[in-house]
């Protein structure tokens, strides 16, 4: 047990790398967590939860946490873990966070983020603008306190943080393909019918699962991707732990009660059917309406107005499309979703969080476009995922989307997205037979796992 692992909100992505991690270092670790409820109290309390439940040990080498963790004060409340190599992973940061009202109190967050650093030893982000936000944005933050402000804590910070992308496990979801997505696999990368299944001639065990990932590739290169989103402020994922490739994990279909379970998504469940290959599969699956998938958190930061807004513009004018918002429901949910539902009536095709991994997969599988509208991204799980499974993305140009998504799938304007969206309305063979041109490959744990090996790698202490 070499490796202590800590995660403060054990939930969505969070939860997922912990898990993989988890499995990689097997015996060599150990995973302390709290359950991924109230974010707030978490981000301020969790370190005296640890100091007290973390269990002493002489083999700890590593520290492993993500930034909702106070390390500081775990470190001086603990003296045992303060000497460990302290790695401290961001999957977001609060200093780049949209907040509706800003409040005394928000500081701390922070706060609290900037301390960790100073104390960690190596500070790791999942995208190059989750980092620069946090870093650039450091100076800026100080000058909220009234005066006697610290200096020069970017300098002092810096040196000690580096880019790790997320890393994912991607799912096999060609059972889950439509008829037309599947003859570009097919024609693409040499996926064959065995009945009802479908099959890679010629490939081995890994490369099997990178050529499913072959909907977000070009002609030549092949790519694979998959992931997840978010509570105020953190990356959390509608689906925790992604099955591996070509596997399908035990009890697929169970789901544990959650916190953000809501009255109002239970009532969708009951009222849609969801069983979305007999409804849009078919010989003139190519005549059906262009299908708009929006995988986010129903709260302020994704944007909701925005693309609702979008939608019935489009209604407005008559186009044909059908919508599928899924995502994750917490305690208050934005106005505009009961707005929205009902307006765009018969469009809807699923509405509210599916926690059925499967579910989740077919939906995405089944829809043309899944779209971001968010003000608050530092890796964008959710949109990777969609990719994964054949939608062609629309992001805005802005925050990390330029550094994952090639140009042509960026808009700048809402006014932009209504224009691509409006065409591809008109069109929607225009991107059922568009092969993604972007290279995920890179955000694949079979890419990015030897790094993480070595960051936990143990090192010797010299203090024992």
């Amino acid at each position: 047990m070499s490796v202590l692992l800590i995660e403060a909100f054990y939930g969505g992505s969070h939860k997922q790398l912990m898990d993989l991690l988890q499995e990689e270092l097997q015996e060599d670790c150990v995973l302390c967590t709290l359950p991924a409820k109230k974010w707030h109290w978490k981000a301020r309390t969790a370190a005296l939860y640890f100091m007290q439940t973390v269990p002493t040990s002489t083999n700890y080498r590593i520290l492993f946490a993500s930034s909702v963790l106070n390390l500081a004060e775990l470190a001086a409340l603990r003296p045992d873990l303060g000497k460990l190599k302290k790695v401290l992973y961001f999957h977001e940061n609060q200093l780049a966070y949209p907040v509706q009202k800003c409040q005394e109190r928000d500081f701390q967050y922070g706060y609290n983020q900037i301390l960790s650093c100073l104390v960690a030893d190596v500070v790791v982000f999942n995208s190059a603008f989750n980092m620069e936000s946090f870093l650039t944005s450091i100076g800026k933050f100080m000058k909220l306190i009234p005066d006697h402000r610290p200096k020069d804590l970017e300098k002092i910070i810096r040196p000690k943080c580096q880019v790790l992308y997320f890393p994912v496990r991607f799912p096999d979801v060609s059972r889950f393909m439509p008829e037309h997505k599947l003859a570009y696999l097919e024609k693409v990368i040499g996926v064959k019918r065995n009945g009802d299944a479908y099959r890679l001639e010629g490939l081995p065990g890994q490369q099997k699962s990178r050529a499913l990932g072959g909907l977000m590739k070009n002609s030549n290169a092949h790519c694979e991707s998959g992931l997840c989103e978010a509570q105020p402020g953190l990356c959390t994922s509608q689906h925790e732990g992604l099955p591996s490739p070509l596997t399908a994990p035990a009890g697929l279909n169970k789901s544990e009660p959650s916190e953000s379970t809501n009255p109002c998504q239970e009532e969708d469940k009951q009222h849609l059917t969801f069983n979305l290959s007999n409804i849009l599969s078919g010989r003139d699956y190519q005549q059906r309406p262009l299908h708009v998938a929006w995988p986010h958190r129903w709260e302020h930061d994704k944007d909701p107005e925005t693309f609702f807004k979008v939608l019935l513009k489009l209604k407005e004018k008559d186009l044909p499309f059908h919508v599928s918002v899924l995502g994750e429901a917490f305690t208050e949910i934005p106005d505009i979703f009961s707005e929205a539902k009902k307006a765009l009536g018969s469009s809807v095709l699923h509405w509210g969080y599916l926690p059925s991994k499967d579910d989740y997969f077919q939906a995405l599988c089944m829809a043309d476009v899944v779209i971001s509208t968010a003000k608050h991204e530092f890796f964008g799980v959710a949109m990777v995922e969609a990719v994964h499974c054949g939608c062609y993305p629309l992001c805005p140009k802005a925050l990390v989307y330029p550094e994952i998504f090639p140009a042509e799938y960026l808009y700048s304007t809402p006014e932009q997205l209504f224009k691509r969206l409006q065409n591809f309305c008109k069109r929607p063979d225009i991107v059922r037979k568009h092969l993604y041109k972007g290279e995920t490959a890179g955000f694949s744990w079979a890419a990015l796992g030897g790094k993480f090996r070595s960051l936990l790698a143990a090192e010797p202490r010299e203090d024992l």
